[in-house]
């Protein structure tokens, strides 16, 4: 039962870390990175479908990303969708490749986006801490029940701590790589 609890927690710990690497990839950095359109959606058919879903997205070089539909009609809704996303780009269409300059960011833009990734770690850490809190409650339900003893409750509550420091540390260290990624000129 506590072993359930324990493997419970450490599991949503791990997808709350996988979240915080999936939102740290749309933040722009100095670089092109085709994770940097992926959650843009496009009208394909009246359907909303991801980009990656009707185009090839690739980057042709550390400025500048390359857009190759799938069908010839598809240029149009990718390129409004970019433009109307809050990404800054301005693609250009050139038969059927479309290719986005991505600008260097200024220093004002690259603290703020310093800040930006910072909230997201910590909003992780929110998750990662909000998980331990539910276990240890669930625990302290089981030692109200009568099902363990105050020791197993102590001593799980030091392995839910744990856990808890050990992804922490992971969503630091993953927030610090972004950051070095994000002032790297």
């Amino acid at each position: 039962m506590i072993d359930d609890i324990k493997l419970d927690a450490e599991s949503r710990m791990k997808k709350s870390v996988s979240n915080v690497r999936e939102a740290l990839t749309r933040i722009r950095t100095g670089r092109a990175s085709p994770a940097l359109l992926e959650h843009l959606t496009v009208d394909y058919y009246g359907v909303a479908t991801p980009i990656n879903q009707v185009a090839t997205v690739s980057a042709a070089d550390a400025r500048t990303l390359t857009v190759q539909p799938w069908e010839r009609s598809m240029l149009a809704p990718i390129e409004r969708a970019i433009l109307e996303s809050d990404l800054g780009l301005n693609p250009v269409t050139a038969g059927e490749t479309m290719r986005i300059p991505l600008p260097p960011m200024t220093e004002e833009r690259r603290v703020s986006m310093v800040k930006v990734v910072k909230s997201e770690g910590e909003e992780g850490k929110i998750a990662i801490r909000n998980i331990r809190r539910d276990a240890i409650g669930t625990v302290r339900d089981l030692l109200k029940e009568k099902e363990i003893t105050q020791d197993e409750e102590k001593q799980t509550e030091g392995e839910l701590q744990q856990l808890t420091d050990r992804y922490v540390a992971q969503i630091d260290e993953v927030v610090s790589e972004k950051e070095r990624e994000v002032m790297e000129v």
